[in-house]
């Protein structure tokens, strides 16, 4: 999974980022289509969606990749559920595309870092912050992330 959200095409999309951080995340991430080129949509990273895949395929790890786009924005925040007409969503979604766009998107604010990642290999030489996002996704997700990309080449993963 990537650091953030991202989709291509029409329909709800609830971390959605239509604004200068979107636009800021899709072009540090070169976020855009293999086949088409269209730009994708980025948003905050939705835990709400990781939990459900969670609960459908069983993951024993996950691979977050793409953690150096978020460097340089001081706040960040992360979907940790939805409500939907006064009930909570976990780890679960709407029957349908038209609740889920009636959904509220549920975050909690984190710090962000400024440092360079980029030439981390261990866990331990990220900045804080940026361990404590990873932390943080692993807590509430309770799935271990075992690989971090700092960057977009095949070597720069750091192996946790």
């Amino acid at each position: 999974m990537k650091a953030y959200t991202t989709r291509v095409g029409a329909g709800p999309f609830p971390t959605w980022l239509n604004d200068e951080l979107g636009d800021r995340m899709q072009k540090i991430g070169f976020e855009f289509g293999a086949t088409t080129g269209r730009k994708r949509k980025c948003g905050w990273l939705d835990l709400n969606v990781v939990k459900y895949s969670h609960k459908i395929n069983g993951f024993a790890s996950l691979n977050m990749t793409k953690l150096d786009v978020l460097t340089g924005f001081t706040n960040l925040k992360v979907a940790t559920h939805y409500e939907l007409n006064g009930r909570k969503l976990e780890g679960s979604m709407p029957a349908n595309v038209d609740d889920l766009a009636k959904c509220k998107t549920v975050y909690v604010d984190l710090p962000g870092w400024t440092e360079d990642i980029s030439k981390c290999t261990k866990f331990e030489q990220l900045p804080k912050n940026a361990q404590n996002y990873i932390k943080f996704v692993e807590q509430n997700t309770g799935i271990p992330i075992t690989w971090i990309g700092n960057g977009p080449k095949r070597e720069e993963m750091i192996l946790v």
